[in-house]
């Protein structure tokens, strides 16, 4: 199957999607499914793009993620360190680390995203948890929730 790029990050027939349908700590983000998995691949393909001054959610999983950084610039939360990511730039993300992705450099942040198909779902910071965090103060700075 052929996914033609139409041009200025945009896809055919792939639709400019929520980045999620609950209201968790995000802003201007968006996020596009180019595959939900195959029957000898089982990973979904995402494209997420945040607008300049926009963040992902604040979050960890039991499962691991492969990104990489496709356009613009900004950073990265892995853990309690803060990354420069530019565009080619290959983010492995191991299970349970807290991660953010923020578009800081005024301009757009776009990230291909795989993950497994069946994955558990985000786990959001506790009170505690956003404390252990904040003892860090770049990690306090740099956070948004």
């Amino acid at each position: 199957m052929l996914i033609k790029h139409l041009g200025n990050f945009d896809w055919e027939n792939i639709p400019i999607l929520n980045y999620k349908e609950n209201g968790t700590h995000f802003k201007n983000i968006t996020r596009r499914v180019f595959s939900e998995g195959l029957s000898d691949i089982p990973c979904q393909l995402r494209y997420f793009e945040i607008a300049p001054n926009g963040h992902s959610t604040l979050e960890n999983h039991n499962h691991s993620h492969l990104v990489i950084i496709f356009r613009g610039e900004g950073e990265a939360l892995l853990g309690d360190q803060i990354y420069p990511v530019h565009e080619k730039d290959v983010i492995t993300i191991p299970s349970k680390t807290w991660h953010q992705f923020r578009a800081t450099k005024g301009t757009f942040l776009g990230f291909l995203c795989l993950v497994n198909v069946d994955r558990d779902r985000p786990h959001l910071p506790s009170e505690d948890e956003l404390n252990i965090l904040r003892q860090n103060p770049e990690v306090a700075a740099f956070i948004r929730y």
